[in-house]
């Protein structure tokens, strides 16, 4: 077995897989679906939850929020339909000259609606966990 090198590759392993464009990362959350995390090969999800226990033994005292999670996409704000612009914080009405205007939160009107694009919820494409295994994509050969 080679030797460990004198410095890690990174001091920052998670930070740097998740600056990165990853499925259920923002910049300060990372979301894993309860579905798939219970779909994991049994050794996988046992490491999983020691890593969990580790976690939350290490910050259990933090005052932890309960997080409500909505499935969302980028969404064009001429795509979104009343309560997709409700829940982004935008609304849809008449303008003066008949034509449909967009306005945000402060009542600002959006200056080109359709190239600008917001956090909208979705119907959730995930299966909830209540559904079942989740098969995973098999690996590629070796």
């Amino acid at each position: 077995m080679p030797p460990e090198p004198a410095t890690p590759a990174s001091t920052t392993p998670v930070a740097d897989y998740l600056d990165r464009p990853a499925p259920g990362a923002t910049p300060d959350h990372l979301v894993v679906p309860r579905s798939l995390a219970q779909s994991m090969p049994l050794r996988w999800q046992q490491v999983f939850v020691g890593l969990l226990a580790d976690l939350h033994d290490a910050y259990g005292h933090l005052p932890w929020p309960e997080y409500r999670v909505v499935p969302s996409r980028w969404e064009r704000l001429t795509d979104l339909d009343e309560e997709q612009l409700a829940a982004a914080g935008y609304v849809a009405d008449l303008g003066p000259d008949g034509e449909l205007e967009y306005r945000d939160a402060a009542d600002v009107p959006v200056a080109d609606p359709g190239a600008h694009r917001v956090l909208a919820p979705v119907d959730d494409p995930l299966p909830r966990a209540a559904d079942g295994r989740v098969v995973p994509r098999p690996a590629d050969p070796l």
